[in-house]
């Protein structure tokens, strides 16, 4: 049976930071999807159910490698729960690493003062790509039409998407995971995934590295997912 892979982006972003990297794939002869979590805040809290509810409603009944880019990374362990034991890899794309077991919340450190200053009066934080300086949304998407359609998708998250607990099930990295890295500040996060003992990659660039170089970040998960290219 074929393996799909299931491309998770941060639900402060949109489904199209993954589709040139799911379309390499497909191009190459794998199954892939891209669940839309840009939705997942509404209805209030707890919201990690509803990511685990997005990706199930879209990945077939396959073997699964799944791979999360940024804070989707916290959620895989929940994820690979809801999908019932299809999952056979876990790539961590640019991401935040899960403890072992327990629980964790999306803010930490310095985020939490720099979010709540963001925030409008309603609690509501701004899109993601406003949260930072127009020289650094170009250099992270240089193309004028990508970076339309990206920004175009974002939704605006409430305060509390980041200071809710998240849940880790323990025994969740009993397979196969491993890490792809950019660069800072995920470099902390690639020494962690190396001290597990986890393959990891560098493939150079800045942190939606995916949607410019697609090509390179497929060719990466494949091996590091050990799916035949």
């Amino acid at each position: 049976m074929e393996t799909t892979f299931v491309l998770v982006h941060s639900p402060l972003v949109g489904p199209s930071t993954w589709v040139p990297v799911a379309e390499s794939l497909e191009r190459r002869g794998h199954a892939a999807v891209v669940p839309d979590v840009t939705r997942v805040t509404a209805g209030g809290p707890p919201y990690w159910p509803r990511v685990v509810q997005a990706v199930r409603d879209v990945t077939p009944d396959t073997p699964v490698v799944l791979a999360g880019h940024s804070n989707a990374g916290l959620f895989l362990p929940l994820i690979k729960e809801g999908l019932g034991g299809r999952v056979v890899a876990c790539v961590f794309t640019d991401a935040r690493i899960p403890p072992r077991a327990g629980l964790i919340k999306l803010g930490e450190g310095s985020t939490v003062p720099f979010l709540h200053d963001l925030a409008g009066p309603d609690g509501v934080l701004p899109r993601w790509t406003d949260w930072w300086d127009e020289e650094e949304v170009v250099a992270l998407l240089p193309d004028p039409a990508v970076r339309v359609r990206v920004a175009a998708e974002q939704p605006r998250l409430p305060l509390d998407y980041y200071t809710q607990p998240v849940p880790v099930p323990a025994g969740w990295d009993d397979i196969r995971c491993s890490y792809l890295w950019y660069g800072p500040p995920y470099d902390k996060f690639a020494e962690e995934a190396a001290g597990r003992g986890w393959p990891v990659t560098r493939l150079p660039g800045r942190h939606l590295h995916q949607v410019v170089d697609p090509e390179g970040v497929a060719d990466a998960l494949l091996k590091l997912s050990r799916v035949r290219p």
